[in-house]
């Protein structure tokens, strides 16, 4: 396990940097299967909790057909599938001695389906995820041995899912540090970087009616936070494509009920956001070095931030 080092990091590359979401994680199956429709490929991929699951999934099969298996494991997915019920379920269940509220033996099988390498350095296209360490938060990135544990670790949900112990380190969900890794690209020389969320860009929270609705709005707030600070400060150079999975998490976290629904609009998005990149790039070989273009809000993306033809953001 390294933490803030990677040697051979390949310069000037493009990147894939997905993030986490839970059970709409779907969204970004359709997203990777549009782009790799379309010939886009990442040289390195970076992921975070539910993404870490598909970065895997892409990185072990970054083909039309490696796609198509990644969707079908997705479709077939539900809450009792991923998050096994005990025998004694109920509203005690959170108050009761022990460290998560469900087992991950779902999870691992569901990891075990998409995976098509053992280690994380025999992944075909290289792959990195993120977990957060429970002695001191330090954000850990893991970029070699077993990939299962690894991606267990990244997504290991506070008190949904039990910490994962990899090199000697108790860890859990990557989200909780770094849900949108794009500064870890950046890092390692990313010159165009694709985004794919699993939400909007823009987190702008219901009232919440419980307290435990309180607390994932906290933790939601942050994460987009810092992701929102990053987007703000890119160096010149960097092009940030991102893909906004939209909408909001289902009210129950073990609903995938919607998984088909959210692959199409995956791939709506993709097309659209491509649409406008395409469109911006035209107008920027045809206007001065410091107007900023606009794309339309009938679309649903925006392309915003084109600056001196440096840095630029597309939404």
């Amino acid at each position: 396990m390294r933490r803030r080092d990677r040697a051979g990091a390949a310069p000037s590359h493009t990147a894939f940097v997905l993030a986490g979401g839970g059970s709409r994680g779907a969204v970004q199956v359709g997203m990777l299967s549009e782009l790799v429709d379309r010939g886009i490929r990442a040289d390195r991929v970076y992921g975070a909790s539910a993404g870490a699951v598909n970065a895997a999934a892409y990185c072990g099969d970054p083909t039309p057909a490696g796609m198509r298996h990644l969707e079908g494991v997705w479709r077939s997915l539900s809450g009792d599938k991923v998050f096994p019920r005990r025998r004694s379920e109920g509203p005690w269940t959170y108050f009761q001695q022990r460290s998560a509220v469900h087992a991950n033996t779902g999870l691992r099988r569901v990891v075990e389906e998409g995976l098509r390498f053992e280690r994380l350095e025999e992944a075909p296209v290289p792959l990195e995820v993120v977990a957060t360490s429970l002695a001191d938060g330090r954000e850990c990135w893991l970029t070699e041995g077993p990939a299962v544990e690894a991606v267990l670790a990244s997504a290991a949900i506070p008190a949904m899912f039990p910490p994962v112990t990899v090199g000697g380190e108790l860890l859990i969900d990557g989200g909780v540090v770094d849900n949108v890794p794009i500064s870890r690209a950046i890092e390692h020389g990313a010159r165009t970087i694709y985004v794919l969320l699993c939400g909007p860009l823009h987190y702008r929270p219901r009232p919440a009616r419980r307290p435990v609705e309180a607390v994932l709005t906290a933790f939601f707030v942050a994460v987009h936070a810092r992701f929102a600070r990053e987007l703000e400060s890119m160096p010149p150079g960097v092009e940030v494509v991102v893909f906004s999975g939209g909408g909001d998490p289902a009210a129950d976290y073990r609903d995938f009920s919607g998984t088909d629904e959210l692959i199409e609009a995956g791939r709506a998005e993709v097309g659209r956001v491509l649409l406008a990149r395409s469109a911006g790039h035209s107008a920027a070989t045809t206007t001065e070095p410091e107007v900023t273009a606009t794309g339309t809000a009938a679309t649903g993306t925006a392309a915003a931030g084109v600056t001196g033809r440096r840095d630029r953001v597309v939404e």
